[in-house]
C-alpha cells in the first residue's frame, strides 16, 4: 500500500485511565491520533467513537483512494476531494459525539482531539482539531505540520504571550476547538507530496510535551517504526507521563 506504521499509546504515570485512541489502516491509508477531554464526562468514549466514525465515513467515499492505490494519479480536483472528505469526516464524528452528550447526561460534555493523516498515493492530507499533532520527518529534517488549536497559542500569535511563558503558562492544555464540544467545529486541512522515506509521528499532547530536547525527534526517526515509538513513550513516562502518551509513526514506502 505505500506505508509502513507502529503505533502505542500508555496511560501515564499520573491518569487513573487512558482516554487517547488511535487508528492505523495501511489499506485506506488512514492513520488518526484522539485525546479524548473531559475526564468524567467519558473522554475515552469520545476518542474511541470519533476514530470509528472518521473510519467509517472515509470508507463511504474511497474512491480517489481506490484509484491512487491502483497506480492512478491525483489530479488537482482529487486532492480537493480528499481534503473536503477528511474536513467532512471530522466534522460528521463532531456533529455525532456532541449528538450522543446530548441524548446522555453522563456524557455530556464529552469531546476529544483529532489529528488524521490520509496518505493516498504520493499525496498526505493532513487534517486536525485541538492539539493532537503531527510532525514530519524529511531529508533529515524534521517539520511540524499542524498548528496547536490551544489558548496559548492564540496568545502567542497575537503577541501577548512568548512561546517560553507559553510552555510554563497553567492554561497550555486549555484548547480552543475539540470534536464533540459543539456541533460544528472548524477543521484545518493541509496537503504535502511524500517521497520514499518520509516518516510522519502523529502523537498527543501527552508525548509532545516532552518532545522539546535538543535531538531527541531526530533520534525517534532516525530509529525503526517500533522502537522509536516505545521509546517516546518511554522519554515521557521518564520525564513525569503527566497525561495519556500515544505515538504513532507512519513511513512512506512509495
Amino acid at each position: 500500500m505505500g506505508t509502513r506504521h507502529y503505533g502505542y499509546t500508555d496511560v501515564g504515570r499520573v491518569r487513573s485511565r487512558n482516554e487517547d485512541a488511535f487508528l492505523a489502516d495501511a489499506q485506506l491509508g488512514l492513520f488518526i491520533v484522539c485525546d479524548g477531554v473531559g475526564g468524567r464526562a467519558r473522554g475515552e468514549i469520545a476518542s474511541q467513537e470519533t476514530v470509528e466514525f472518521i473510519v467509517d465515513f472515509v470508507k463511504g467515499d474511497a474512491t480517489d483512494i481506490e484509484i491512487a492505490r491502483h497506480g492512478g494519479e491525483l489530479d488537482q480536483a482529487a486532492r480537493q476531494r480528499l481534503a473536503a472528505l477528511l474536513r467532512g469526516a471530522i466534522q460528521s464524528a463532531c456533529y455525532m459525539v456532541h449528538t450522543m452528550g446530548e441524548m446522555d447526561p453522563d456524557r455530556r460534555g464529552m469531546s476529544t482531539t483529532a489529528s488524521v493523516v490520509l496518505v493516498a498515493g504520493h499525496v498526505a492530507t493532513v487534517a486536525w482539531v485541538g492539539d493532537s499533532r503531527v510532525y514530519l520527518w524529511h531529508a533529515g529534517e524534521h517539520v511540524q505540520l499542524t498548528d496547536d488549536h490551544t489558548l496559548v497559542n492564540v496568545q502567542i500569535r497575537q503577541g501577548t504571550m512568548t512561546p517560553e511563558a507559553a510552555k510554563l503558562s497553567h492554561l497550555k492544555h486549555v484548547i480552543t476547538r475539540a470534536v464533540g464540544h459543539r456541533e460544528f467545529v472548524e477543521v484545518d486541512v493541509r496537503q504535502l507530496e511524500l517521497t520514499p522515506g518520509d516518516k510522519l509521528l502523529l502523537c498527543s499532547d501527552g508525548l509532545h510535551e516532552y518532545l522539546d530536547e535538543p535531538g531527541l525527534l531526530a533520534r525517534l526517526f532516525s530509529a525503526d517504526l517500533a522502537p522509536a515509538a516505545r521509546d517516546a513513550v518511554r522519554h515521557a513516562n521518564i520525564n513525569g507521563g503527566r497525561d495519556n502518551i500515544t505515538a504513532l509513526f507512519v513511513e512512506y514506502t512509495g
